[in-house]
């Protein structure tokens, strides 16, 4: 259904795609702005819960951020759409430089 085009030649028809397909993509930020507004308030309670060890917070939050980022480049930022091959390769090509960067200044250090 992504892939579907009205290529009629009557405009009634290209609107009714056009508010369909508007009316589908709003649904879809809609539900991943509510499911990313529920991981920040878990982050939130799992922080204030002094039950929980630090060694459990940590990854759970930072998973959780690992998650919304994906959340953000999928939806907000209309990654999965049509063309936009060349800007995720530069954005994951930045992403692999910095985390190989990060990788080796800890290597340094701990060294």
């Amino acid at each position: 259904m992504a892939n579907e085009q009205s290529n009629s030649a009557n405009p009634n028809v290209d609107l009714k795609y056009r508010r369909k397909k508007n009316a589908e993509e709003m649904k879809h930020q809609v539900v991943t702005f509510v499911l990313m507004i529920f991981f920040t308030v878990i982050s939130f309670i799992a922080v204030a819960m002094e039950d929980f060890s630090h060694w459990f917070i940590k990854p759970v939050i930072l998973l959780l951020a690992v998650i919304q980022v994906v959340f953000q480049l999928y939806y907000f930022m209309h990654m999965k759409n049509k063309g936009h091959g060349t800007i995720a390769l530069f954005l994951f090509s930045g992403l692999a430089v910095g985390l190989i960067t990060v990788l080796t200044f800890l290597t340094i250090v701990w060294l």
